[in-house]
């Protein structure tokens, strides 16, 4: 059976096209063998459970691996101690252990919830007895702890996992435990009820901390990739694919293989790209990238689902994506907290940005599409649309020329301070009914901030840069045709366009061509 890039679930080996995991697994290993208890916490689809089953493998020669899902534990399994002491033995039965003389007949009994013997308290004795009894250390893992993290029973579980490590060596315990799911164990707090709060008493306060990185680097890629190119010679760059693949998932594991799955099943195969072989290029990538931008998935929905459940993070992101605001990374911030644990966010150089390129490229759109119905400003790039293609090419210039009519009708009795707020997504919103369906756009993340800001417009294989800026005086105006020069050297073109917003009252809308040496820079003021 051939094997394929794999998005659904965990990845299997034999089956899947995988990056190799043994550094990590290694890693881990270390931990374990030091008897640390901790959580890895990550975002949706981030390569949790597929590692956490590698390391099931890799643990075994060594210690006997208790490897749970809770999610198999339904909802009344949280109503009180009784119901989830039972529910947890009859998941330790069910996986068939080898378990030493008389733990399956004490786990049987607490599975009939008879009187108090199916109490945490009761589950917890048998635990250490197995733990006492055990041929090789145990080693508890638990997959999918969110399903359990907002219930008072399972907070009391940990504080019993907790006493357990404390008591450690006087009493046999488990050698490591790991909890795995997106919501960090610690701050648990916020997801009890405020009159429940003075129940929690830093149940998990002994977890060590888990740094290991997740994400997938460009040598993991390619690692995968070669794989893939061992069967199937298509004599693509490696490198440079695997490159491409990284600097617009930034590594995020499902978005790489997602990417990967997409031109091996979608764009080879399609009348653009016949074969495998011109697939696999970067023409090839830049349209896997369009589709992935564009398309409905469940990370997406979870994405979205928790910007409407907490409307301060929708604000942080707004002020990523829109205003180029520098938010210092503080790892204390429950709204940093929040939307570095849901994947939104990364730390870099101290400051908070967007995780990745595709990730931003939907939260963009996600934006932008709230206004499609009302805005005069999509409609007018809607109602213009052929006019800003010659001879199948996309006229930039014509497409700035009419931005600053239409912004001039519409805002031009607007102040300033709206102005400046609303500048670039005004524009996005102009520019999306044009390229869309065909086109895509991205922003340089190093060029974004609250006055200047990089576009990347995509169409048809053809790359235009556009810098997107507030105007503060002709010397700044100057460093900028500067740096959008440089900019122009590193995509090898010789035309650029810059989008200046002036709102003093002497500005002068209108279009003028800038020469600096061989460039030649198209600039639009509105």
């Amino acid at each position: 059976m051939a094997k394929r890039f794999n998005v659904n679930g965990a990845c299997d080996p034999n089956r899947h096209y995988m990056v190799n995991l043994n550094e990590r697994l290694q890693k881990i290993r270390n931990m374990v063998d030091d008897g640390e208890y901790f959580a890895i916490n990550r975002a949706r689809q981030y390569g949790k459970t597929t590692t956490l089953q590698a390391l099931t493998r890799f643990l075994r020669s060594e210690y006997e691996v208790i490897s749970l899902d809770f999610q198999r534990l339904g909802s009344a399994s949280y109503e009180n101690e009784a119901a989830f002491a039972s529910a947890f033995a009859n998941e330790l039965l069910r996986r068939g252990s080898d378990f030493p003389e008389g733990i399956r007949d004490k786990l049987h009994i607490i599975t009939k919830r008879d009187g108090n013997a199916n109490s945490l308290q009761s589950l917890f004795a048998v635990l250490d007895l197995w733990c006492k009894e055990a041929v090789q250390p145990i080693v508890l893992i638990i997959d999918e702890v969110d399903s359990a993290s907002n219930n008072q029973v399972f907070l009391d579980f940990l504080a019993q996992l907790r006493a357990s490590y404390l008591e450690r060596p006087e009493i046999a315990a488990f050698q490591s435990v790991i909890l795995a799911g997106v919501y960090d164990i610690r701050s648990i707090k916020r997801k009890i009820r405020p009159d429940e709060a003075h129940k929690v008493n830093s149940p998990w306060n002994i977890a060590a901390d888990f740094d290991i990185d997740m994400s997938f680097s460009v040598k993991d890629i390619a690692n995968m990739i070669d794989q893939y190119e061992n069967d199937y010679h298509t004599g693509m760059d490696i490198q440079e694919v695997s490159q491409l693949i990284y600097n617009y998932t930034s590594g995020y594991p499902v978005l790489v293989s997602r990417i990967c799955k997409l031109l091996d099943e979608k764009i080879a195969g399609s009348d653009v790209f016949p074969d495998r072989k011109s697939a696999w290029t970067k023409e090839g990538f830049y349209e896997a990238e369009k589709r992935i931008v564009r398309e409905d998935n469940p990370l997406y929905e979870s994405l979205m689902g928790k910007l409407e459940t907490y409307p301060e993070l929708r604000t942080v992101i707004y002020e990523l994506l829109f205003n180029g605001k520098s938010i210092p990374y503080v790892a204390t911030s429950p709204y940093i907290k929040d939307a570095a644990m849901f994947g939104f966010i990364r730390c870099e150089n101290d400051r908070a940005v967007i995780s990745n390129r595709i990730f931003e490229a939907v939260l963009y759109n996600n934006f932008i599409a709230e206004e499609f119905i009302t805005s005069k400003m999509y409609d007018a790039g809607e109602r213009e649309r052929n006019y800003f293609f010659v001879g199948g090419h996309l006229d930039i210039r014509r497409i700035l020329e009419k931005f600053i009519e239409t912004f001039e009708e519409l805002y031009s009795q607007e102040d300033e301070r709206f102005l400046e707020n609303v500048g670039r997504k005004y524009f996005l919103l102009f520019l999306k009914p044009i390229i869309n369906g065909v086109g895509n756009y991205s922003i340089e993340p190093q060029t974004r901030n609250s006055e200047r800001m990089d576009l990347v417009i995509y169409y048809k294989g053809e790359q235009n840069i556009l810098e997107l800026k507030l105007w503060r005086g002709n010397a700044y105006n100057q460093r900028g045709e500067a740096q959008l020069s440089g900019y122009l050297d590193y995509f090898h073109l010789k035309k650029g366009y810059m989008l200046s917003f002036c709102f003093n009252k002497n500005k002068k809308p209108g279009i003028q061509e800038i020469v600096l040496g061989d460039k030649l820079l198209i600039e639009a003021v509105v």
